[in-house]
């Protein structure tokens, strides 16, 4: 992750959350990034689309991951996305093998904007703790407080 621009990654995850929104799904969004910095692959939610349950950006996009790329690969490269990882996505970037997870915004930041909204009941459980849990070090950076306002910007009017 040396050197890498986050907020760039970050903005470009914000408006694949954007589009996902568009396509009628919840706006998540989330990009793997390879150790010279190219784009791999670009992932938004489709959990409502696809009636998936388990149709999260990083989930999804970790299935093709890891169709795509070995696990040596992909631990030298970084998953970005706009909001942090539940504990399902923080699970499947695990088992993928991913070595490093740059996120926007908390998912506590996330609860108080969904509130009780069904079609999101957040955990309170960060992704560092699920990470914690296992027997490999993922690095994890996040959230960035700069750019919370543009990712709020793209669930506004979303969960009410």
């Amino acid at each position: 992750m040396g050197g890498f621009d986050h907020l760039f990654y970050l903005r470009r995850a914000i408006e694949i959350s954007k589009a996902a929104r568009a396509a009628g799904n919840t706006p998540f969004g989330s990009l793997l990034v390879d150790k010279e910095g190219n784009i791999l692959l670009e992932q938004g939610n489709i959990e409502i689309t696809e009636s998936n349950c388990t149709g999260h950006a990083e989930t999804t996009l970790m299935e093709a991951a890891s169709k795509k790329y070995s696990k040596a690969f992909l631990w030298d490269c970084t998953l970005y996305t706009s909001v942090e990882p539940c504990a399902m996505c923080a699970g499947s970037i695990y088992w993928g093998n991913v070595g490093s997870v740059v996120y926007g915004m908390s998912e506590k930041k996330l609860l108080e904007i969904t509130g009780s909204n069904e079609q999101n009941p957040s955990f309170d459980l960060p992704c560092r703790e699920v990470f914690a849990r296992g027997q490999k070090p993922v690095t994890v950076i996040g959230p960035f407080p700069e750019i919370v306002d543009e990712v709020i910007a793209a669930h506004e009017g979303y969960w009410t």
